[in-house]
């Protein structure tokens, strides 16, 4: 039997958690967890093999250790247990108070048409209509503040990559739902005598990563990682906000044309993520495909500042599934107009000209909500 090594983790929420049971309470629960676990194992693995990755071994190590029921004449249980000493609902179960003022959202056709930023980046837990609110399915989320001990057992010879894939859920991950727009972001801290958590950025090409179709390194490009961070705020309410202007700003900078969808061939702002509600893509409907976003979402604790929260924007490039029948030149334009937009809000307010959004008259209608957020580039 392997030799197993056992550390603990005080998980704590920063953003409110859609972690759904089968009554549609928030409750906490491991298997979330474990998901993200593998998810950052397969891109700490990658990293390890220099982005040189047989899939088919991948799996294999990955079924052998976290478990699986596809192996030939391999099946096996985890190797990897988790366990929180908590399994309790969430507490939160009203949104009364939390919404913070509306933002302008250029695609109604409604003069300055305003929304609400946690109903925006919470569609589907939340409901946006008459005010937002929780959605009459969910009965409780878990909230901020919320804390549990996570205790893993991992054999030794794993534990290398597993620790660094722990460094890298505290530093980009979130669970539950609508989670890559930023709800359920979490830290994990050391406790009970376990080592603190350190790991190295999986950086590579943003354009190479183009090349495979699953999330597997940090993007780079010449002028360093693909992460952005917000000014540090007073609470994570005020963080959503910012980060809910910044995401109408990368979509809808990409404008529409004046036909009826569903449209015949998938447009720029369709290679950032699919579905978009009432611009469907016709092949792309009929086979009903879902293609999440790649530019993920995270709220954390400010450098240097033991209450301010920041926003973090980070990412992970990959190509579509092949049913997607991915355009490279399409997808690379996509994203370099994604990453200037990410820069210009690097600049002052004065120097901002947003000539990367092409549409003279969106551009004057994204202005101001985009001249209140200032990011910077984080070397991490």
């Amino acid at each position: 039997m392997a030799q197993m090594t056992t550390r603990d983790y005080t998980v704590q929420f920063l953003t409110p958690a859609f972690l759904g049971d089968a009554e549609q309470n928030g409750r906490w629960r491991t298997p979330p967890l474990k998901a993200l676990l593998r998810q950052w194992w397969r891109v700490v693995y990658a990293a390890d093999h220099g982005f040189r990755i047989n899939v088919d071994a991948m799996r294999r190590e990955e079924g052998l250790l976290f478990g699986n029921a596809w192996l030939e004449n391999e099946f096996s249980k985890s190797q990897v247990r988790l366990r929180i000493d908590r399994w309790e609902s969430g507490t939160l179960k009203s949104w009364n108070g939390l919404e913070q003022p509306n933002v302008t959202h250029p695609e109604v056709q409604r003069t300055n048409y305003k929304v609400g930023p946690h109903a925006y980046l919470g569609y589907g837990p939340l409901d946006g209509r008459g005010g937002t609110k929780l959605n009459e399915r969910v009965k409780a989320v878990v909230d901020v503040g919320e804390s549990a001990i996570l205790r893993l057992a991992m054999p030794n010879e794993d534990a290398s990559r597993l620790h660094r894939a722990l460094w890298l859920m505290d530093r980009y991950g979130t669970v539950g739902g609508r989670s890559r727009n930023g709800w359920g972001s979490f830290t994990l801290t050391p406790t009970n005598g376990t080592p603190t958590l350190e790991g190295q950025l999986p950086l590579r090409d943003w354009k190479a990563c183009l090349a495979c179709d699953w999330p597997h390194a940090i993007g780079l490009d010449t002028t360093g990682p693909l992460i952005w961070q917000t000014e540090p705020r007073d609470d994570w309410k005020a963080v959503m906000r910012e980060l809910a202007i910044i995401k109408i700003g990368l979509r809808t900078q990409f404008v529409f044309p004046n036909h009826r969808p569903p449209h015949n061939n998938p447009l720029q702002r369709h290679w950032i993520s699919y579905p978009i509600t009432t611009h469907t893509v016709a092949e792309w409907k009929r086979k009903n495909l879902r293609l999440p976003n790649c530019l993920r979402f995270k709220a954390r604790p400010a450098p240097n500042a033991s209450k301010q929260v920041v926003g973090v924007i980070v990412h992970v490039p990959c190509t579509p599934p092949s049913e997607f029948q991915p355009n490279k030149a399409a997808l690379q334009s996509t994203w370099q107009t994604v990453h200037k937009l990410l820069d210009e809000l690097v600049k002052p307010t004065s120097a901002r000209s947003y000539a990367m959004i092409a549409d003279a008259d969106r551009r004057s209608k994204l202005k101001p909500e985009l001249d209140k957020v200032t990011l910077q580039r984080i070397p991490e």
